[in-house]
């Protein structure tokens, strides 16, 4: 293993205030579908918000909840396109279409996949472990403990005289 290789944490390593603020990543988006399910864009909002405050107190904590708001972006632009799609029929006075129908069973779909990988990866992260969603868990993982992996400590700065001295 050489400097620049991260190791991952095992279960027993990880606090349970870690793993529950890990947890609270995939929850945030249960509670914003509650409170703004007619406003997906809330989702994004809410999971960008508790991704700034918490990515700083550890790795497996920033790794979950970039997990999370990467894995939200394409199901709420779904979702966002259903609306606007659903607004403009209605505001227009047009008929529902099949295509319109095929869509909303795409989104229905993509909905219920996301909603599963959720859970799954809520469970996980109170245990302590890793769930990989496909392509964003693999870019989450990269930041946080890849080869290329984001510092977690401050860099010491050396003490010197003011310019001029």
């Amino acid at each position: 293993m050489n400097d620049t290789e991260i190791k991952l944490p095992q279960p027993d390593e990880i606090s349970n205030r870690e793993k529950e603020d890990a947890m609270g990543a995939y929850f945030m988006m249960f509670a914003a579908w509650a409170i703004g399910f007619p406003l997906p864009i809330l989702n994004i909002v809410a999971a960008v918000i508790y991704f700034f405050v918490n990515k700083k107190n550890s790795r497996f904590i920033a790794f979950h909840a970039l997990q999370s708001l990467l894995s939200q972006i394409p199901v709420t632009l779904v979702n966002v396109g259903f609306i606007a799609w659903l607004a403009g029929i209605l505001l227009s006075e047009n008929t529902f279409s099949s295509a319109f129908f095929v869509y909303l069973v795409f989104m229905g779909l993509s909905n219920i996949v996301y909603i599963i990988y959720s859970i799954i990866a809520l469970g996980r992260a109170r245990k302590g472990s890793f769930f990989y969603f496909p392509f964003f868990g693999r870019l989450s993982f990269g930041r946080y403990y890849g080869p290329d992996a984001v510092s977690f400590s401050e860099p010491v700065e050396e003490n010197k005289p003011p310019e001029g001295f």
